[in-house]
């Protein structure tokens, strides 16, 4: 049997936690961690018990969504709320933290920031990781869980619809499905 790496599990529990997020134009997911053990995890939304951008449409100013709390910032505030000290921990984040995420990060003491995707990384948010010789690294989520099934699984839809309604036969198109029901049931 094949274990995935401490580094794919907390990724994946990312990239689940991402799966919870509220925000309509990007999910992301994060894990704090400690010792190899999940001290706290946090997606991006709305306050509890507020409008989400899922029901309402997010509230845009200067291009950025005001009703968020990102997802660092979520896990961050958990342990603030619980009593569960961050000093040395790690975190795990589906995509590379915006600069106020980083800023909080370093003051709350995490050491390590692994994320699954580059998105706007701030020059200045990995000047800063350096300044305080905090440890950034890529680490992809593959092996553990497709990331991406759902996305894969529409698309293909698409295409069968787009090539039944091109006129390829019935036939051709019902077995096309059913290579691709096997492909995703693997």
């Amino acid at each position: 049997m094949n274990r995935i790496s401490w580094d794919q599990y907390f990724m994946a529990q990312s990239h689940l936690l991402a799966l919870r997020s509220t925000c309509t134009r990007l999910t992301v997911g994060a894990t704090i961690v400690r010792d190899n053990r999940i001290i706290a995890g946090g997606y991006n939304g709305s306050i509890a018990g507020g409008t989400h951008c899922i029901d309402d449409g997010c509230y845009v100013i200067d291009n950025h969504c005001i009703r968020t709390i990102h997802a660092e910032m979520n896990a961050l505030l958990q342990c603030a709320k619980f009593g569960v000290p961050t000093a040395e921990a790690e975190i795990y984040v589906t995509h590379f933290p915006c600069l106020q995420c980083c800023k909080s990060l370093i003051q709350a003491g995490i050491k390590a920031v692994y994320y699954a995707e580059d998105y706007k990384n701030h020059p200045y948010a990995i000047e800063l990781f350096e300044q305080a010789g905090v440890k950034t690294e890529k680490v992809e989520a593959r092996g553990a869980i497709d990331v991406y099934g759902k996305e894969k699984q529409d698309f293909v839809r698409s295409l069968l619809g787009q090539l039944e309604q091109s006129g390829l036969e019935k036939e051709a198109v019902l077995e096309l499905e059913k290579e691709a029901k096997l492909l995703f049931n693997k």
